[in-house]
C-alpha cells in the first residue's frame, strides 16, 4: 500500500503585489483633456453632475432623455449611435457657437457657429419629403 502524497508548499514568484509601483494619484497628467471625473481631495462634484447622479433631473437633462427615448421609439433602436445622438442634439437646437472647454490637442480644429443656423442634419428620408412638397 502507497502512502498518501503529501503537498509541500512551494513559494511562487509570479504573484504581483498590486499596492507596489507607481501611484496614478501622484502623477501629473500633461495630456489632461478636462474630462476625469475622478476626484481628488477637496474636489467637489458640480451641482449638474450631482443632481443627475441622485435623480433629480433639470430641464435641460430631462428634454434630452425625453429626445433620446422618442429617437429610439421611432426608429426602433435600443441603443443609438453616436452619429445618432449628435443628430439629437442638433435637432434640439445646440449648435457650436462657443470655444470647446475641452482639450483635445491636435487632434481636433475647434470652430464656431452662428446660433440660428440650421442643423444641417437630414436624413435621406427627409430630403425626399421636402422634395415632394416643394412639388406639389
Amino acid at each position: 500500500m502507497k502512502a498518501p502524497e503529501t503537498r509541500t508548499s512551494v513559494p511562487r514568484n509570479d504573484v504581483v503585489d498590486r499596492r507596489v509601483g507607481l501611484d496614478r494619484r501622484n502623477l501629473t497628467n500633461a495630456d489632461s483633456t478636462n474630462l476625469e471625473r475622478r476626484r481628488g481631495p477637496g474636489r467637489r462634484r458640480t451641482d449638474f453632475v450631482r443632481s443627475a447622479e441622485e435623480g433629480e433631473m433639470n430641464q435641460e437633462q430631462f428634454m434630452f432623455l425625453m429626445a433620446i427615448d422618442a429617437f429610439k421609439r421611432v426608429n426602433g433602436k435600443t441603443f443609438p449611435t453616436w452619429t445618432d445622438v449628435l443628430e439629437i442634439v442638433r435637432k434640439l437646437g445646440y449648435r457650436k457657437t462657443m470655444s470647446s472647454e475641452i482639450q483635445l490637442g491636435d487632434r481636433v480644429q475647434d470652430w464656431h457657429e452662428k446660433s440660428d443656423c440650421e442643423s444641417g442634419v437630414f436624413r435621406a428620408s427627409d430630403d425626399e419629403d421636402d422634395e415632394q412638397s416643394l412639388a406639389a
